[in-house]
């Protein structure tokens, strides 16, 4: 394997040695104090669909980056400031994390999220996760040709019962409505319960990010 491929995430690990480093990650962050959720593929695992993934996605706050990547650094793993408008990445026994502060469509971390956060139980290990809601738009924001994964993420996380359809329509609004509203017909065309409400509303930032 070369060095690019590690830092890319495109090394296969065992799953020993994929939860004992979450576990490493969740036990140094909490120890930390700093504001911070799981996300992308351990996030849609939790609450949508059983998926593996072969990175960990952590976010935080713009300003807590590289207080972030010091509190990893101090746990043992190698630190990268990859991108430094989004990202920045840690390594540890060939497990790639990913300390996202600035997600697709420009989403930031904010105290309501943080506030609706729960904690999953992910192989025996408690893991603060970013609410159902937010995953959705992100998701939403992120699909691309080369992932579809993200699409089907979202359509699973969709059909929770427990789902605030009226927060989920403030962060839409927000954030992306054309591509949330794309996402919500293509669940109604599937046969999954949106509320009309939730279109209608949606429906209507959509058209105002169209006018502008």
């Amino acid at each position: 394997m070369t060095e690019a491929e590690l830092w890319e995430g495109q090394v296969e690990v065992d799953d020993a040695t994929f939860f004992a480093v979450l576990e490493e990650t969740v036990a140094a962050f909490d120890r930390s104090g700093l504001p911070h959720l799981f996300m992308g593929g351990l996030a849609s695992a939790a609450l949508g669909r059983p998926r593996w993934t072969h990175d960990i996605d952590v976010f935080v706050r713009p300003e807590d980056a590289r207080p972030a990547l010091e509190v990893l650094s101090g746990a043992g793993f190698r630190t990268q400031e990859t991108n430094p408008r989004w990202l920045y990445k840690a390594l540890k026994d060939r497990v790639l994390i990913d300390v996202i502060f600035v997600s697709s469509g420009g989403v930031l971390l904010d105290e309501e999220m943080i506030a609706r956060a729960r904690r999953a139980e992910v192989e025996g290990c408690r893991v603060p996760v970013i609410p159902a809601e937010d995953l959705v738009v992100i998701k939403a924001l992120v699909h691309k040709e080369h992932s579809p994964r993200h699409w089907f993420d979202a359509l699973a996380l969709l059909r929770r019962d427990d789902l605030d359809w009226a927060y989920l329509v403030r962060r839409a609004r927000q954030h992306g409505p054309l591509r949330v509203l794309s996402l919500l017909y293509y669940a109604r065309s599937n046969d999954q319960v949106v509320p009309d409400h939730a279109i209608e509303a949606v429906l209507e930032a959509a058209r105002e990010e169209v006018a502008v």
